[in-house]
């Protein structure tokens, strides 16, 4: 996951200030010194760096800290505050005019993962109830045009082509075919180029002054690092840019474009791919990325997560059954497999403050590919089975065992674990919300490794 390192380098920073009753100047300059150096390694541009350490020093040397009853958990706030601010403050949304159709142009380098953004975004339209109407303006990469189409089936949206024409051409005959079709937004996959250069740039403003775009989107790839950032700025220089979208966060990036971005070019990051799956892309919010770089969680994401993936008649069934005891191992099964729709495991507990490092810590040698040997297992039952566990015997498990390509030993294991997992649910349920009636929630467990 993105910011990983950083993350895990500021919450040990931050936890030698919490640890103290009271801090001085020295301190905040030596704690400074350390943030400096790991946004530096997070390959943040240095003079966003140095901008921000100038911005936290300032505030943190005043009476705002040195005066506070708890000032390690002022300088987070601090440090959380700046790094939102530096990030954009708030969310940017797209622009979707009241005029029809909305055109939105989609740009930047090849490789950046453009077309398949331009896929995903559509996708996220259609879930708004639009009516999106992808365009194949990139007639140079070989398949491009053909890759766009077989987005388009798996997104449900309509591919307008000329197949190797002008591409200028091919966007303004876009416009009216949409009005003709009833579609309320075009989306524009432009070519791109191994670097930028004449060529690309001339086309690319040719499009836009025949069409006058609502949304000029760069597409980068986040994994680039500060290299992003550079190619943003030359983009926007010669386009004017509307906003930033940034692929491949989820992967083992130093983050420092998501950091530096906002901050050298003033395009605000809009989008971010969080997969590869076409419904992988997510509105950035840099208040929620602030707090999850800093260990703070991110309840609102899981919690939208879980609105958009889990059926709300079907949780409140769950509880009632869980209340009951009636949960089974079929239950245990559509549990897990809404779990997986929302994401990996390991980014949903990042989200919970606190619980991330916790998981990191104790998951040890954790395989997510244990949860389809899991699911492998449930699935070789036989529906009297997972209604009522407790019939399984030696010869049943032997069976399950063979179906599931597992071990009876797998098999005890989570047969023992659905046990342990019923109680601690019945637990939870107990509580019914009672603050203060237990001295805390049972220690987090990760048994299937």
């Amino acid at each position: 996951m993105a910011f990983e390192g950083l993350s895990d380098r500021l919450q040990d920073i931050f936890k030698k200030l919490r640890g103290k009753g009271k801090i001085n100047e020295e301190d905040v300059r030596l704690a400074m010194r350390e943030v400096r150096l790991a946004l530096l390694e997070a390959d943040v541009n240095f003079k966003v760096v140095k901008d921000f350490i100038a911005r936290v020093s300032e505030r943190a040397v005043g009476q705002e800290v040195l005066s506070s009853l708890t000032p390690g958990q002022q300088m987070v706030k601090i440090v959380h505050d700046e790094m939102t601010a530096l990030m954009g403050g708030q969310e940017t949304k797209l622009i979707l005019s009241s005029r029809t159709p909305t055109v939105i142009m989609a740009v930047g380098l090849q490789g950046a993962g453009k077309t398949t953004t331009v896929a995903k975004l559509s996708k996220n339209l259609v879930k708004q109830g639009r009516r999106p109407l992808m365009v194949a303006c990139d007639v140079y990469r070989p398949a491009a045009i053909k890759q766009l189409q077989v987005l388009g089936e798996q997104t449900s949206t309509p591919v307008f082509s000329m197949g190797q024409g002008n591409p200028v051409d091919i966007a303004r005959a876009s416009i009216e075919h949409a009005r003709s079709t009833n579609r309320d937004v075009v989306i524009l996959d432009t070519a791109g180029r191994l670097h930028i250069n004449e060529q690309l740039m001339e086309e690319l403003s040719n499009i836009k002054a025949a069409l006058n775009p609502d949304e000029i989107l760069l597409v980068v790839d986040a994994m680039t690092g500060q290299d992003a950032v550079n190619v943003a700025e030359s983009f926007n220089a010669q386009l004017g840019l509307t906003g930033v979208v940034l692929t491949k966060l989820d992967g083992d990036t130093r983050g420092g474009a998501a950091l530096s971005v906002k901050a050298v070019t003033g395009c605000p990051i809009k989008l971010v791919g969080m997969g590869e799956k076409l419904d992988a892309l997510e509105t950035f919010f840099p208040e929620r990325m602030a707090s999850r770089i800093l260990g703070m969680g991110d309840i609102l994401s899981l919690v939208e997560k879980a609105q958009a993936n889990i059926d709300a008649s079907k949780a409140r069934e769950m509880e009632r059954k869980i209340r009951q005891q009636e949960f089974t191992l079929q239950d245990f099964l559509d549990q897990m497999q809404q779990v997986r729709n929302m994401g990996p495991l390991e980014d949903l507990l990042g989200m919970i403050p606190g619980i991330g490092k916790q998981f990191k810590a104790s998951k040890g040698d954790f395989d997510e590919k244990e949860i389809g040997r899991l699911e492998a297992i449930i699935k070789s039952m036989t529906a009297q089975e997972r209604a009522n566990p407790s019939i399984i015997n030696g010869s049943r498990k032997k069976r399950i065992a063979r179906g599931s390509g597992n071990r009876v030993q797998d098999v005890n294991r989570l047969l023992k674990q659905f046990e342990e997992s019923r109680k601690l649910m019945k637990q939870f349920a107990d509580m019914g919300g009672k603050k203060g009636k237990r001295g805390g929630f049972p220690p987090i467990k990760f048994p299937f490794n």
